[in-house]
């Protein structure tokens, strides 16, 4: 019995043994054929383990900066963070007090701590991301969070797009958003325009890490270079762009304007120093309401500074001559009348420079007509000047012109700057070849594209002359007689002191669905100069559209225009160290005191003091039949600008006199001398029709009713009556 027992154990020891042998030679040969194949049931092991071992990292790439012509960064990538907090507890830096850490992040995250608390106390989740406000942080705020030394808070690195200067060129840099599949492009301005440039490419790195992440001794990194986007440099100056954008700000919160638009160049070369647009738009935030840069985009009738052109044509062509004399107010031909712009008014005979001065349409209408020819100023206006053609500034959205040519109304209106309409950076341009002794320059901003990787340039600018349309002498005279304008004549608003500015102001009245816009406020003031006057260094454009200029707006349109170009043109100057003429502020400073203030007249002779101020340039008119004055209309110790009208009060009876023409302020100094009560106004802009006839004795206390009209209006007018007249010639002909 013991023996057959001691069999059956020592039976089942060899089976057990064999079972043994045989699972350790299968393990051998299944050690040998994974080691040899590396495959397990169709499982590539080795891949698998590579997988499971090997970790990627991105490496950011930015995208490229863009620069102004001094290398400062003007749009540009940043690093930004993402907060994260790590909750598994198997991993050495967790949260540990998610509590205490809520009540340390919510003041700098701007979240409350149950919030925060409730993120941090999440289950079954290796880390959460304390969002909204943990996201895309500041490297600052980064820093504030870290010298927390909070366990288990870490940090994602992203990288932004910022603009360091907020509401600065905005129309000109655009901005970039992420597209459907997450890439990050340009969806305006240059950052569209150059997207192919600036956009960047990431790199990657991988190693060979434990199960937490942490790289092993010998990682095998295997790095994928990023690509950085190229480098743009711009035209732009960021000294004297500021200076636009704090002077347009100062302007858009004092009168409120439609739009505004302003370039600051160098005219030598013509590089865009400045460029700005209102509305405006802040890029990092893409608060924007108006997507066009009127600047460039936006075609209107430029108003009186196409006269500086039609001006420079006549010179050029030898047919001007300033000391010659025509009948101001109304020029009429067989089928047109122009009227200058005090409706019509004008200033009796004057000279030609005068006319100039004073901004005389018909001065200018017979400049083109009898003078010059509408042939020839056609060809100026397209072949010399370039005014039917875009400048093909190097931005994006240049809008086209419109050059209005067919009946004499619109060749007239044209020479003066009505009915036409062209762009302000064609100004620019043409205005080059005023300050640049007749060479005209094609406009540009963009100065060259760096390729940041390998220091190549990929594209570069340089100055082009697109055009000789005057000579050098030309060119001169030219600015002599625009010098006289902000002297002595409607420009007086940019008279700077020490500076010598040569310009041309500018009113044109809007049309809407082809017809007048009516109304005071319906006008774009502009004004073109370049400083100093001699050999310009700077030339800046300004247009205002419809600002709240209450009841004067015609008036007083170049006031809000001039707060925008004397800081741009002064400050600009200065920064470029052009020094000021201390002989110049001199004079400007004596001019001003001695010829705009009016003395107290009271008692005086009524004739003596007409020849005193008609010899500084004034208008006056005596009301009354004796000698002496008894009272006046400005004030004494006024200050008026030479050429306006003065009132003088005798005693005895007073006549009406024709208020064709006058403004509104001279019907109110009117009303005022006469002790008339406050006159009624219809409309805007000149007398056109008053309620006591000319002539008739006056009242004291009597009410004056006056309509008003611009004198756009009244050229519309006019176009209306001239086709009506055309209507009954061609019945009459019939």
């Amino acid at each position: 019995m013991i023996e057959k027992k001691n069999s059956n154990i020592n039976k089942g020891a060899v089976i057990l043994s064999l079972i043994f042998v045989l699972l350790f030679f299968f393990l051998i040969g299944r050690y040998f054929y994974l080691g040899w194949t590396g495959q397990a049931e169709g499982v590539d092991l080795e891949k698998m383990a590579d997988e499971q071992w090997t970790k990627t990292a991105s490496l950011d790439a930015n995208r490229g900066t863009i620069y102004d012509r001094n290398g400062k960064a003007i749009a540009e990538d940043i690093p930004s963070y993402t907060v994260i907090a790590v909750l598994n507890e198997d991993y050495k830096n967790h949260i540990k007090d998610p509590a205490e850490a809520a009540s340390k992040l919510a003041p700098i995250l701007g979240m409350t701590e149950s919030r925060l608390t409730d993120l941090m106390s999440k289950e079954g989740l290796f880390q959460v991301e304390l969002g909204p406000g943990g996201k895309k942080i500041s490297h600052s705020k980064m820093e504030e969070i870290k010298a927390l030394d909070i366990s288990g808070i870490d940090f994602q690195r992203h990288t932004k797009r910022y603009y360091p200067n907020q509401d600065f060129a905005s129309h000109i840099l655009g901005y970039t958003s992420n597209n459907e599949e997450g890439v990050r492009t340009g969806l305006m301005g240059l950052e569209k325009y150059l997207d192919e440039y600036l956009q960047e490419e990431d790199g990657s790195l991988k190693y060979k890490s434990d199960r937490y992440g942490y790289k092993l001794p010998d990682p095998k990194e295997v790095i994928n270079e990023p690509k950085h986007g190229s480098s743009v440099y711009l035209t732009i100056d960021e000294k004297i762009q500021l200076f636009l954008e704090q002077a347009m700000n100062n302007v858009e919160k004092e009168y409120d304007p439609k739009r505004m638009m302003a370039i600051a160049a160098d005219p030598k070369t013509g590089r865009i120093l400045a460029m700005s647009n209102r509305p405006s738009f802040n890029p990092n935030t893409r608060d924007i309401t108006n997507y066009t840069n009127f600047a460039i985009g936006s075609a209107f009738e430029p108003g009186s500074t196409m006269k500086v052109f039609t001006l420079a044509a006549a010179i050029e062509e030898g047919v001007y001559n300033g000391n010659d004399k025509y009948k101001s107010g109304v020029y009429k031909t067989k089928y047109s009348r122009v009227r200058d712009h005090n409706n019509g008014k004008g200033w009796g005979t004057i000279t030609y420079d005068e006319g100039v001065r004073r901004s005389s349409n018909v001065g200018f209408s017979k400049i083109a007509k009898e003078q010059l020819g509408f042939d020839k100023l056609h060809e100026y206006l397209t072949e010399r000047w370039q005014f039917n053609q875009k400048t093909g500034i190097n931005i994006p959205g240049e809008a086209s012109s419109k050059i209005q040519y067919q009946r004499e109304i619109e060749k007239l209106a044209t020479a003066f700057g009505q009915g036409t309409s062209i762009t302000p950076i064609q100004q620019i341009q043409a205005a080059t070849a005023i300050a640049n002794g007749g060479k005209m320059m094609k406009p540009f901003v963009i100065d060259r594209i760096v390729d940041k990787n390998s220091g190549e340039v990929l594209k570069n600018s340089k100055p082009q002359v697109v055009g000789n349309p005057i000579s050098a002498d030309t060119s001169k005279k030219v600015r002599e007689l625009l010098r006289s304008v902000v002297t002595d004549g409607t420009g007086k608003n940019y008279n700077l002191e020490g500076y010598e500015v040569a310009g041309k102001t500018g009113t044109a009245q809007l049309y809407e669905n082809g017809k007048l816009m009516r109304g005071h406020d319906n006008y774009i003031f502009s004004f073109l100069g370049m400083a100093p006057a001699d050999d310009p260094k700077l030339l800046v454009y300004v247009a205002i559209d419809r600002p709240d200029l209450d009841d004067e707006a015609y008036e007083s349109g170049s006031v809000p225009v001039s707060k925008v170009f004397n800081p741009v043109m002064q400050g600009g100057l200065q920064y470029l160290n052009i020094t000021p003429d201390e002989t110049q502020e001199k004079k400007t400073t004596e001019k001003t005191s001695n010829n705009l203030k009016l003395d107290d007249f009271e008692g005086q002779s009524s004739i003596g003091v007409k020849k005193e101020l008609e010899e500084k340039g004034m208008n006056v008119q005596i009301l009354g039949e004796g000698d002496r004055i008894i009272s006046q209309a400005p004030y004494a110790d006024t200050m008026i600008l030479e050429g306006e009208q003065v009132f003088l009060r005798t005693e005895g009876k007073v006549k009406m006199p024709d208020l064709t023409g006058m403004s509104r302020s001279e019907v109110m100094h009117l009303a005022q001398v006469l002790d008339l009560k406050t006159p009624e106004f219809t409309g805007n802009g000149f007398v056109t029709i008053q309620s006591i006839k000319k002539g008739s004795i006056v009242k004291e206390g009597s009410s004056l009713v006056v309509e008003l009209k611009s004198p756009q209006e009244a050229l519309q007018q006019q176009e209306e009556e001239n086709e009506s007249d055309g209507e009954e010639e061609e019945i009459r002909n019939n």
